[in-house]
C-alpha cells in the first residue's frame, strides 16, 4: 500500500471510474474542446488525482480500477483527445467524506464551479457529514454567511436554479428574487424579466423592494373594489401585469411588456380608444381641484409657489453599497433600506 500512496504513476483512461462525490455537473463544450485539443498536443501537464481500489473477480483474481478524486474536466478531455494513459496521483486510505472534501476544494481553487452545483456541493457536506455552515466554510476559505447565502440559492425553483447554472441570469438577480419566495406568482413575474427583459440586478432589486415593502407596510388607502375589477379588467385587455397605484389624489396605471411589439399592441388598443379631448382628464381633476378648494380650504391639493420639487434619491447608503456579499445575511428583509 505505501508504495502507491501519492505516487504518478501512467494508468489506462479507461480504468479510472468516475467520482461518485463530483459537485460540477456541468461542463461546457467549447472550453472542454480547446482542453482537448491542447491535451491531444502537448499531452496532460496536470495529473489527476485517484484512489486505488481492487476488485474481487468471480474466478477469485484480484482486478484493479481507480477512482476520481479530482480532475474530470481533465479525464473528459483526454478521452475526447484519445489518450489512452494519462498521469495521475494515487492517494490511499481516503474515506467519503475526505474524497468529497478534496474534489470540492479542487473545483473551488479553479474558481469555475457554477454557484448552483458549489451550493449543492455544500449541501452534501451539512446533509451526508452533519458539517455546520462555520465548518464548511473553514474547509474552503470562506466565511459562514458566504456558506448560508449560497445554500440559500437552493431554495429558488428548478428553472430559476437552471437559468442560473447555464448562465441566463447572474447570481446577483438571485438575490432579489429571493425576497419574493413567499410569492411564487410575483417571483415567477420578476424572473421572466430578468430573462426577457434583460433587466439589471438593481433593477431587480428595486421591483423586489417596492413589492416586499408594499406587502409588509400597513397600507393607508382601504382596497377599492372597483379600482381592483379594472386593474383586473386592463390586465386581461392587455394581456400582461397591469398595477394601478392609488393616491391621496389620483394615481398612475403602471402597464409591464415584455417586447417592443407588445408596446405597439398596447398603443394602438389605447388608440382606437382614445376620446375625441386629449385633455379632458386634465381638464376635470383641475375642475375637481377647484370645486374642494371651494368647499375645504383647509385640505387644498393646489400647488403653490412655495411648494418645494420631491428628489428622487438613492435609497441605499454608502456603507450598504460598498458592503460585501459575504459580510450581510443576503436574503433577510430587515437587511434592506425602504
Amino acid at each position: 500500500m505505501p508504495l502507491y500512496s501519492n505516487s504518478i504513476f501512467f494508468v489506462d483512461v479507461e480504468k479510472i471510474k468516475p467520482n461518485p462525490y463530483q459537485p460540477r455537473r456541468e461542463f461546457e463544450e467549447g472550453p472542454l474542446r480547446d482542453l482537448a485539443d491542447s491535451i491531444r498536443q502537448y499531452g496532460l501537464i496536470q495529473p489527476l488525482t485517484v484512489s486505488r481500489v481492487e476488485i474481487l473477480k468471480e474466478d477469485g483474481g484480484l482486478a484493479v480500477e481507480y477512482e476520481l478524486i479530482a480532475g474530470e474536466r481533465r479525464l473528459r478531455a483526454s478521452k475526447l483527445a484519445g489518450v489512452t494513459q494519462i498521469p495521475v496521483i494515487i492517494r490511499e486510505g481516503d474515506d467519503s467524506m475526505t474524497k468529497l472534501e478534496i474534489a470540492i476544494i479542487e473545483n473551488l481553487q479553479r474558481e469555475d464551479l457554477n454557484s448552483v452545483d458549489r451550493a449543492r456541493a455544500f449541501q452534501r457536506l451539512v446533509d451526508e457529514f452533519k458539517f455546520t455552515h462555520a465548518q464548511v466554510g473553514t474547509k474552503v476559505g470562506k466565511s459562514r454567511e458566504y456558506v448560508s447565502n449560497t445554500i440559500r440559492l437552493l431554495n429558488l425553483p428548478e428553472e430559476m436554479l437552471n437559468a442560473l447554472s447555464e448562465g441566463k441570469i447572474s447570481e446577483g438577480h438571485t438575490r432579489p428574487l429571493m425576497m419574493l419566495s413567499d410569492r411564487p406568482e410575483e417571483q415567477t413575474v420578476l424572473f421572466k424579466e430578468i430573462l426577457y427583459k434583460k433587466i439589471s440586478v438593481r433593477e431587480a432589486e428595486r421591483t423586489a423592494r417596492k413589492i416586499a415593502f408594499d406587502r409588509a407596510r400597513k397600507k393607508e388607502l382601504l382596497p377599492d373594489p372597483e379600482i381592483m375589477e379594472i386593474e383586473e379588467k386592463l390586465g386581461e385587455a392587455f394581456g400582461t401585469r397591469v398595477h394601478i397605484e392609488r393616491k391621496e389624489s389620483g394615481g398612475q396605471i403602471l402597464i409591464d411588456y415584455f417586447t417592443t411589439e407588445d408596446l405597439r399592441t398596447i398603443l394602438e388598443m389605447m388608440h382606437t380608444e382614445k376620446n375625441s379631448n386629449p385633455n379632458m382628464m386634465m381638464e376635470r381633476f383641475e375642475a375637481n381641484q377647484i370645486q374642494n378648494e371651494v368647499k375645504n380650504p383647509e385640505e387644498s391639493t393646489l400647488p403653490t409657489e412655495n411648494l418645494e420639487e420631491s428628489k428622487a434619491e438613492d435609497d441605499r447608503s454608502k456603507d450598504e453599497m460598498q458592503k460585501s456579499e459575504e459580510e450581510a445575511d443576503l436574503y433577510n428583509l430587515n437587511k434592506f433600506s425602504i
